[in-house]
């Protein structure tokens, strides 16, 4: 008989910062087909009058995303923001060098920005610092949040739009550390341009925030020096460092994919403390907070990609990077989830890369229908439920050996307290393969609570996917736990994702 367990204290003294909204933001970049017949598709059935499918605006609607990071990724590195506004029979078509694609501009800043609203999210503006730098990055923004009768603020009124879009949050480039970016840079160079991009855009506009590039991944053999280095050029200047990382399970080894998290724990450990030490160094009194703007799984389309690059270039829209994602790849993500949450009082965007087609939790068919990937159901349920008050987790769990992460606990899990509502939500996975855990949490300072609602994910098969004809990994309401004295109790089955509401 199994001894393993694991239980939980969820005590709404125990705070660790209120929720971010934003860490539920995501991501479209010109890549792929995650605009042209992704979001955007003129002469789709379900397309608007002004070309959105509107299928899949009901799908990013339900997923409550806050803001939205455009339009790269490595594509703003050589983006020339002027060709994408006005009208569309004056736009440039251009080579994407990123991706080796053909941009025919025909879906730029004004449509974003029309189908963001209909979404109901923010944008996050990326300037490109690749091939261009302070001159353009003021023009574009001029162009985005002025009203003023000045040559680009007039220049977007002419374009039928009088209103200033209102941009608030702004990533000053994108990876500028990686050798593959077009205009790359040494730490030194990046920090000093973004140091002094900032400043000029803060004259004109003082109530921006700023997003530094960080390392492209924890792997680079620049990181954490690349941090460091810019940062003692720019802190002064930026309210956000940026983190990317993608995972895979490249050796099939569902319980070590699943330990995963351990790394990302050390990633953002790692950079918080370079920040700090900026903040030491410099006597500043400013805390420097983090924008996960780039992570999800991404490794099942990589070799694909690769060869569609190199032998079929200056394609229109191809299908690059469309990983179909299975059950395993969801659990990931809801631990990636879990661990955001614990880390709230530092992290204030994060960025699900992206949001359709491309590595992404909805996907569409250029003729037919849109679905939602096994991954967009954590997400969903954390961007609903996710909203309020992050607790710091109690946790007492019996542990298992993993083969490249030692041992990890059977169960991770994290709770948002939401005040305004008078709900608490608990977040938990069992990460256990072939152990179903009894698990057991203590909600003594909830008195008079009781469960609205208990949501799993629960599969036999590891490599279930969802697809247009049918959905193999979804969630459902589970019946059997219990509520006694503010104590509630349930067995969560292996390899599974949970969420568990509770309120009066």
């Amino acid at each position: 008989m199994s001894s393993k367990k694991a239980k939980m204290i969820v005590d709404k003294s125990f705070r660790i910062a209120p929720v971010d909204k934003r860490v539920y933001g995501s991501f479209i970049e010109h890549l792929g087909r995650a605009v042209y017949n992704g979001i955007y598709q003129p002469g789709h059935p379900s397309a608007d009058g002004e070309g959105f499918r509107k299928d899949v605006l009901e799908l990013v609607k339900e997923l409550q995303v806050p803001i939205i990071r455009y339009p790269g990724g490595n594509f703003v590195s050589n983006f020339f923001w002027e060709d994408s506004v006005g009208p569309k029979d004056q736009r440039k078509k251009r080579l994407d060098l990123a991706w080796r694609t053909l941009e025919t501009n025909e879906f730029g800043l004004g449509e974003f920005s029309s189908w963001t609203k209909k979404a109901g999210s923010d944008i996050m503006m990326a300037v490109n610092l690749g091939t261009r730098g302070i001159a353009d990055a003021l023009n574009l923004l001029e162009y985005c949040n002025l009203d003023t009768d000045t040559y680009y603020s007039n220049l977007r009124k002419s374009h039928g739009v009088k209103e200033p879009y209102n941009i608030k949050t702004w990533c000053l480039g994108n990876e500028m550390d990686g050798p593959w970016q077009m205009g790359h840079k040494t730490a030194y160079e990046y920090g000093r341009l973004a140091a002094e991009t900032a400043k000029a855009m803060k004259e004109m506009d003082s109530s921006l925030e700023f997003v530094s590039c960080g390392s492209s991944n924890v792997d680079m053999a620049t990181f954490p020096e690349w941090e460091a280095v810019s940062l003692e050029q720019d802190y002064d200047y930026v309210d956000y460092i940026s983190l990317h990382q993608y995972y895979g399970n490249y050796d099939n080894d569902t319980e070590d994919f699943l330990a995963k998290t351990q790394d990302l724990e050390r990633f953002i450990h790692t950079v918080t403390a370079t920040c700090d030490y900026i903040k030491a160094k410099k006597r500043s009194k400013k805390t420097l907070n983090l924008s996960f703007d780039e992570w999800n799984v991404w490794f099942h389309s990589k070799a694909s990609d690769s060869e569609e690059m190199a032998n079929r270039p200056w394609q229109t829209a191809p299908h690059l990077l469309e990983d179909i994602y299975d059950f395993e790849d969801a659990l990931l993500v809801g631990l990636i989830l879990i661990t955001f949450l614990k880390h709230a009082d530092r992290l204030k965007i994060a960025c699900l890369a992206q949001l359709v087609n491309v590595i992404a939790p909805i996907m569409t068919d250029n003729e037919g229908g849109a679905f939602r990937q096994s991954i967009y159901y954590p997400f969903l349920h954390a961007s609903r439920y996710g909203r309020g008050i992050a607790l710091t987790p109690v946790i007492s769990s019996t542990c298992h050996d993993t083969s490249r992460h030692g041992e990890v606990t059977d169960i991770d899990a994290a709770a948002v307290y939401n005040e305004e509502k008078d709900e608490v939500t608990i977040f938990a996975v069992n990460r256990c393969a072939g152990q179903d855990i009894p698990f057991e949490a203590d909600l003594n300072s909830f008195e008079g609570y009781r469960v609205i609602e208990y949501l799993a994910m629960e599969n036999d098969d590891m490599k279930a996917v969802n697809s247009l004809t049918g959905e193999k990994v979804t969630p459902y309401p589970k019946k059997e736990y219990q509520m006694e004295d503010g104590i509630f109790t349930t067995v969560m089955k292996s390899c599974s994702w949970n969420v568990i509401r509770l309120g009066k």
